[in-house]
């Protein structure tokens, strides 16, 4: 732990904690502000927005960890997504991250790399989901969140990442 943290300036740890605290107030009081406003802030992948935040705005490091915990804390203090999507979610996420990492070296253009590393990274989970399904593992609809709305997010998502990435 000493040589991890020995890696980090202070600052950066500041920065980077501070951020997985809001992160993961935000996810969870999603059930509570969708409530609350009558809107549904859970269409907006809450999950997602922040590991774009993450690798916006902290190191790479961190947005690994976003990607690994925030499923696993929802599931654990709201048992939502159920436990099988939760681990689904988390290889997305992490999926996304990774992706994003490799085109961004490969390519140099940041907004290209987001738009493909969340392409790509959905379609693996629809692929995983699809097959959990039809082996009635899991049971639900595939697509839960309509596609135009995904569109909608991957590409504002990805125009984020390219403003502040210049």
């Amino acid at each position: 732990m000493e040589a991890v943290l020995g890696k980090l300036g202070g600052k950066e740890i500041v920065k980077n904690s501070a951020f997985d605290v809001f992160a993961v107030a935000f996810v969870y009081f999603v059930p509570a502000l969708s409530h609350l406003t009558s809107l549904p802030i859970y269409l907006i992948e809450p999950m997602r927005l922040m590991l774009i935040l993450a690798i916006a705005h902290t190191s790479k490091r961190n947005a690994y960890i976003v990607a690994a915990t925030l499923p696993i804390f929802s599931f654990v203090v709201s048992a939502h997504p159920y436990l099988i999507k939760t681990f689904l979610i988390t290889g997305e996420l992490l999926l996304n991250v990774w992706l994003y990492f490799f085109f961004v070296e490969k390519f140099k253009n940041k907004f290209s790399s987001m738009i493909l590393s969340v392409g790509l990274s959905k379609m693996a989970y629809y692929a995983v989901k699809f097959g959990l399904l039809s082996l009635l593992i899991i049971d639900g609809s595939l697509i839960s969140t309509p596609i135009y709305i995904q569109i909608i997010t991957t590409v504002l998502f990805s125009g984020y990442i390219f403003m502040m990435k210049k």
